[in-house]
């Protein structure tokens, strides 16, 4: 004997089917840090991703206590400490405008003065209020390369 499905059953089917598509879209359990820490002779990844990636430049462009903006790629690179390589989004999350500079520290907006710590990615100051989004490098001897 057949009996019409109820509502119930509609939405316990449904709620089930969602969690199992939505199981391929969580985060992976790595870890948000884009730190690639290595000595320029040495070969590490800041990413489990097995490809080498995009080449940006060489660790020799990045100078430590600074960084480069890659103004194509809308990244910036960074080296915080000696051989500590990290690279976050070239694009203030104040209004979207690009990164234009390193200095003192902080990667710099030219729209309305945010600074981010070249450390974290860390609002350093305002206006925005949130940080700059994390990115994945690998450094393969001497060349930086974007996951």
């Amino acid at each position: 004997m057949n009996q019409p499905a109820t509502r119930r059953t509609l939405l316990a089917t449904g709620a089930a089917t969602l969690a199992v598509c939505c199981v391929g879209c969580g985060d992976d359990g790595g870890s948000s840090s884009a730190a690639a820490s290595t000595s320029p002779g040495e070969s590490s990844s800041a990413s489990s991703g097995s490809g080498d990636g995009r080449a940006l430049g060489s660790v020799g462009e990045i100078p430590e206590g600074g960084g480069k903006i890659f103004t194509a790629e809308k990244v910036v690179v960074t080296q915080p400490a000696k051989g500590e390589y990290k690279a976050f989004s070239a694009i203030c999350t104040h209004q979207g405008c690009t990164l234009n500079k390193v200095a003192d520290g902080t990667v710099d907006c030219p729209c309305h003065g945010s600074k981010f710590r070249i450390s974290d990615g860390s609002v350093a100051h305002g206006p925005a209020t949130e940080p700059l989004a994390a990115k994945e490098i690998m450094v393969h001897g001497n060349s930086i390369h974007l996951s």
